[in-house]
């Protein structure tokens, strides 16, 4: 019936609205945009603040606090990235750690929780992912890193990185393109294998 329809429609429409109800009934006949197309949306339009890279430690409200929305770090790109679609990170990590602090990572010296900090630190990201969400294979295979998907790197000097996969395809069209803050702001970059993978992951509460 659906083909009937699209072809007596086609003898009265052009090429581009034909492609645009095509799309329509796909769209219906899949549901809504999944969870991590959304979140991989959510992490590009980061892209469009002005950021500069500050890791001062900072007071910031609880639950959903942040720092000044012209700074951030890495971690801040995933933060808010799924802040955008109502899922407090800050929150669920303070409140994973505060139950189960010993299974979180020693590295600071901290005898109890941060709600200032954790959240913000990409080891405890990495352990709370690990905890609550999926984690996924680390491949050499790009087609492996699906938009909405967690990569975690480390880098130079034993230190850890964290960003998001966006839908936005390589200049040439073997990989999607990630959101991050490496120290240039929250920025699209071809990076995925830039840097050794060390996580792996998908989150949705």
């Amino acid at each position: 019936m659906t083909n009937i329809t699209i072809n007596s429609y086609a003898r009265t429409t052009t090429p581009r609205n034909i492609l645009f109800v095509l799309l329509l009934i796909s769209g219906t006949a899949i549901g809504q945009t999944s969870f991590y197309d959304r979140l991989a949306d959510s992490a590009l339009t980061l892209t469009e603040q002005e950021v500069y890279y500050d890791p001062t430690y900072t007071k910031i409200p609880y639950p959903n606090g942040d720092v000044a929305p012209n700074k951030g770090v890495c971690t801040d790109v995933v933060i808010r990235a799924y802040r955008k679609l109502g899922i407090d990170l800050q929150k669920e990590v303070h409140e994973d750690m505060r139950a189960n602090f010993g299974k979180y990572p020693k590295k600071w010296g901290m005898t109890q929780p941060d709600k200032n900090i954790d959240h913000r630190r990409v080891p405890n990201l990495m352990t709370f992912f690990a905890r609550r969400g999926t984690v996924k294979a680390i491949t050499d295979n790009p087609k492996d890193y699906l938009p909405g998907d967690i990569v975690c790197w480390m880098l130079g000097g034993k230190l850890t990185h964290i960003g998001l996969v966006t839908k936005e395809i390589s200049d040439d069209g073997k990989r999607y393109l990630m959101v991050h803050n490496i120290g240039g702001g929250q920025v699209l970059a071809d990076c995925l294998f830039s840097y050794e993978v060390i996580g792996h992951y998908q989150y949705k509460k």
